[in-house]
């Protein structure tokens, strides 16, 4: 078996970091160096972004204050505070001064808070900060809307629950001055990255090869007819569509049903939305930080793949059983994953037909600032990774969002594949409750 890709870059790192490279430098996780990767054959270099909206009465925002605030809350945590880049062809993180923004997003007169804000998180810059809070309200409404935005390098879900936890602590707090600054955390970001390094390069054996490449060795190339190019030559992209639906919260033996019920879910949307019958590649992160590291803020997950066949429903206690098993191998690297597949004959790009995120959102506090608790809100538009993207969010409801990219799948067809969707997932979990 040839050396695996984290064991090579960590040799690469270690060539650097020991030849009069800076002594700020760390690693990056596989998760990073794939964010590096997109960002640099972007062609305007933008990262991948994590944003959170909240809605708050008009007025209750201090901007200069929120400033403090993030600038103590990027102080404490290196993944916030340098710029993710390269050292002699190597991705690396260099350490700097806090990295931040918070500004106001200005919105004219026939314009819309949603709309301003969407525009300023698409022109982030390509050198721009890893965190960004802006801010913008309605010429005539009575609410303010804040995007909280994040560089996904920096930046998974357990992440969300220890920016707005910190935010919130800082705000109230209110440092007007340097007072008592947070200490770096730099030895327990480098023990967590270096941890989750170790469990990449020993989770890339050939059980997880044998593993992967029987799982996934199906996945053929890009087909079917409702996914191809619909944009004409010059014209810009067309803002994304997004559908959403309120379900009740599962409950009891249903709530560990939810994330296989969702996987088979967003496998007959897809295949109903891109018109194929080829199985799919379905990607969804998943993981957190290794057994023992500090609880940094940072990007630890991996991307894993189910592959997505068509056909009628399958049984809950069938996809939790090869779900269950996939888990089993949840820390190969997605390259791992990717040269499995091809090892066994697959026709794969490595570039997922659909992707699903669930959050469970009994593990992220609210943002709360001064007493006021925001109303997390969700716009439509940003741009996808891959033709549509289901994202699931579990508190006081099960909250399921399709988004799809327009100039590949049509509204009619996304609207269709939505409905199946949530069918097939009232199918899985209505019994059960």
């Amino acid at each position: 078996m040839p050396p695996s890709i984290t064991a090579a870059y960590l040799a690469r790192y270690r060539s650097v970091a020991a030849a009069d490279g800076p002594p700020n430098l760390l690693p990056l996780t596989g998760a990073q160096r794939r964010f590096l990767i997109s960002r640099q054959l972007d062609p305007q270099h933008r990262p991948d972004v994590v944003p959170l909206f909240f809605a708050f009465p008009r007025g209750t925002v201090d901007l200069p204050r929120l400033h403090r605030a993030a600038v103590r809350l990027a102080g404490g945590h290196p993944a916030l505070r340098g710029r993710f880049g390269t050292v002699r062809g190597t991705p690396v993180l260099q350490l700097g001064d806090p990295s931040v923004e918070v500004a106001l997003a200005p919105v004219g007169p026939a314009d819309t808070a949603r709309g301003a804000l969407l525009r300023a998180l698409l022109d982030w810059p390509a050198d721009g900060p890893a965190l960004r809070l802006l801010l913008a309200a309605d010429p005539d409404g009575d609410e303010e809307l804040l995007a909280l935005a994040l560089d996904h390098a920096a930046c998974d879900e357990q992440s969300l629950g220890i920016v707005t936890a910190e935010l919130t602590e800082a705000y109230a707090q209110d440092e007007r001055s340097a007072g008592d600054p947070a200490a770096d955390g730099s030895a327990g970001y480098r023990e967590a990255v270096e941890l989750q390094l170790a469990a990449e390069a020993a989770a890339a054996n050939a059980a997880a090869q044998a593993h992967w490449a029987a799982r996934l060795g199906g996945l053929g190339g890009p087909g079917g007819t409702a996914a191809t190019g619909r944009r004409g030559r010059g014209a810009p992209p067309q803002p994304t569509g997004m559908l959403s639906e309120r379900l009740p919260a599962a409950t009891g033996a249903a709530r560990g049903a939810v994330f296989p019920a969702l996987l088979d879910a967003v496998s007959a949307a897809a295949h109903r939305l891109l018109g194929t019958d080829r199985t799919l590649a379905l990607g969804y992160p998943w993981g957190g930080r290794p057994p023992g590291a500090p609880p940094v803020l940072g990007c630890f997950l991996n991307t894993l793949v189910h592959p997505a066949a068509a056909g009628p429903p399958r049984s809950l206690d069938e996809l939790g059983d090869a779900w269950w098993d996939d888990l089993d191998h949840a820390d190969t690297p997605f390259d791992e994953l990717v040269r499995a597949a091809r090892s066994a004959g697959a026709q794969w790009s490595g570039e997922p037909d659909g992707l699903l995120t669930f959050e469970d959102l009994q593990r992220r506090p609210p943002l709360v600032l001064d007493g006021t608790e925001g109303r997390e809100t969700h716009l439509a538009g940003r741009p996808l990774g891959a033709p549509l993207a289901v994202s699931a969010s579990h508190g006081e409801d099960l909250l399921v969002r399709l988004a799809w990219d327009r100039d590949r799948c049509p509204d009619d067809a996304a609207e269709a594949a939505f409905a199946l969707l949530l069918t097939t997932l009232s199918h899985h979990l209505r019994p059960a409750r």
